[in-house]
């Protein structure tokens, strides 16, 4: 009989701009699992009138929804469940009408939440899902609002939400459907006149990176992805889709490579507002968050998944799910980190390489758990296709890349964009070596080894009374030497 108990169930609800979202979770192995998304496109901001009343027939498109989302929450604890409401329900002047019937139909208060408190829900779902260290400025794009933060670890040092939104941007400068430069232009002042006060003090303040959040970022990276272009968003690509987008005459008619049929008509207003955020920032590059709104809510709720090194949770919940040897795990990351230090000029000279390489040597062994045949094959798939917080989609690709290369016979590493190609290829050559020096699985019995490099020739010397004494990996070790070198990346084994 199993003695494994079912963790509760969470849920958030975001009764969004333009879109009720829905998330159900349980907390498994010191993470967040998901086991439901549902979302409907209500179009609640399109629903006020020049008064700031919600009209009837807005108001029934989300009791419609929220009447679909009550079933689920039949079955959760209501200590469990948060519902908050957004910039449309702050704005509406007649929201007692929506919430009171809202609140019957889901058997729960709905909170409407201050544009503050908004931007700095978002922030805890950026820091709890994603990776990365120093300051960030967090931008999120929704239907009526957009939020710009800045924080560091779990603490939000900047916090704004301004009355700007793909949904109102839409009605103010799209109106006419007319995809011209003078509407993108009206549309990209315009947010920067709402920006520019609190613009000094934010770059007063500072930060190391950027990362976007929600539906707007989603979209345009999942059309860079589709177009073959890497997960960095830059102003060169948001203008490149700028371009793509003017092609077409009218809204209905947008039809670009990537770009999902629901999400078209809020695309050149949420396209536009990014675009003023990257211009008046000066913003080099931004990377897609791991949550937003709805995991923040979350988080909150299951308080005790707090840490500091996302990554290192989402590797320790891997390692307890797919039930991988954690000790040998750490034995393989410590060698291969004494593999990067004894290279010299910085060999693997970006940080996320050696990073990554390590993340990898933790989790090298995943596909064990399915088949030891095809245990590369098995931890890749897995690998991309698991949620990863903390990790990129990038990020993603190049560990999987990785682990189904670790062993046997060797392959060229594929193109990809978490780091440059001879990084990646020479974080797969250490963790390689890694793998096959702690073939005994025991610290003690590791051989004393040293290993020096002329550009991309290795030299890895190792005491020939070891290799005398080990002949199997004497053996594979000599093996790995001629697969290497006959990929044009030499490497020797010297018995010293």
């Amino acid at each position: 009989m199993s003695n494994v108990v079912s963790s509760p169930l969470y849920a958030a609800i975001d009764l969004g701009s333009n879109s009720f979202h829905m998330l159900v979770v349980r907390h498994v192995y010191g993470s967040i699992q998901t086991i439901a998304k549902i979302k409907r496109k209500v179009r609640l901001a399109a629903g006020l009138n020049e008064h700031n009343e919600l009209s009837i027939e807005a108001m029934q498109r989300g009791w419609d929804c929220l009447s679909l989302f009550a079933e689920r929450l039949q079955d959760i604890s209501t200590d469990n469940i948060r519902i908050v409401g957004t910039a449309t329900l702050r704005t509406a002047t007649n929201i007692d009408v929506f919430l009171a019937k809202a609140s019957e139909i889901l058997g729960k208060d709905i909170e409407v939440i201050s544009g503050e408190e908004e931007a700095e829900t978002i922030y805890k779902g950026v820091a709890h899902t994603s990776g990365g260290q120093g300051r960030r400025l967090v931008v999120d794009i929704g239907g009526a609002s957009t939020e710009l933060i800045i924080g560091e670890g779990f603490e939000a040092k900047a916090l704004t939400s301004l009355k700007m939104g793909c949904v109102t941007w839409l009605e103010n400068f799209f109106k006419d459907r007319q995809l011209n430069a003078a509407n993108f232009d009206n549309a990209i002042n315009a947010a920067k006149n709402a920006i520019r006060p609190i613009l000094d003090n934010y770059k007063d303040i500072g930060w190391d990176a950027c990362v976007g959040a929600s539906g707007t970022v989603q979209a345009i990276q999942e059309i860079m992805l589709a177009q073959g272009m890497d997960e960095l968003i830059t102003l060169k690509k948001l203008k490149r889709l700028q371009k793509q987008a003017m092609l077409a005459d009218h809204l209905e008619e947008l039809d670009i490579e990537g770009l999902t049929f629901e999400r078209a008509l809020v695309f050149p207003s949420g396209l536009s507002i990014l675009i003023a955020v990257f211009e008046l920032f000066s913003i080099e590059s931004m990377t897609l968050a791991g949550g937003a709104l709805r995991e923040g809510l979350v988080y909150d709720m299951a308080d005790d998944l707090r840490c500091n090194d996302i990554r290192a949770r989402t590797i320790n919940s891997i390692q307890a799910r797919f039930q991988i040897d954690a000790d040998y795990s750490e034995q393989v990351a410590n060698v291969a980190q004494r593999l990067i230090n004894q290279c010299s000029n910085c060999w693997i000279s970006e940080r996320q390489g050696s990073d990554l390489m390590i993340a990898a040597a933790k989790l090298h062994e995943l596909g064990l758990s399915i088949d030891f045949k095809k245990g590369g094959e098995h931890g890749s798939y897995l690998l991309r296709n698991l949620d990863l917080p903390g990790f990129t989609r990038a990020q993603k690709r190049l560990l999987a890349d990785m682990v189904q290369r670790y062993r046997d016979q060797l392959t060229p590493m594929p193109e990809q964009h978490a780091i440059s190609t001879i990084n990646g290829v020479r974080a797969l050559r250490l963790l390689r070596l890694a793998v096959l020096l702690t073939h005994r699985r025991n610290p003690e019995l590791e051989p004393e080894f040293n290993l020096e490099n002329q550009q991309d020739s290795l030299t890895l010397s190792i005491p020939s009374q070891w290799l005398e004494e080990n002949p199997l990996t004497s053996a594979e070790l000599e093996i790995e030497a001629n697969r290497q070198s006959d990929l044009g990346w030499p490497l020797t084994i010297n018995a010293k």
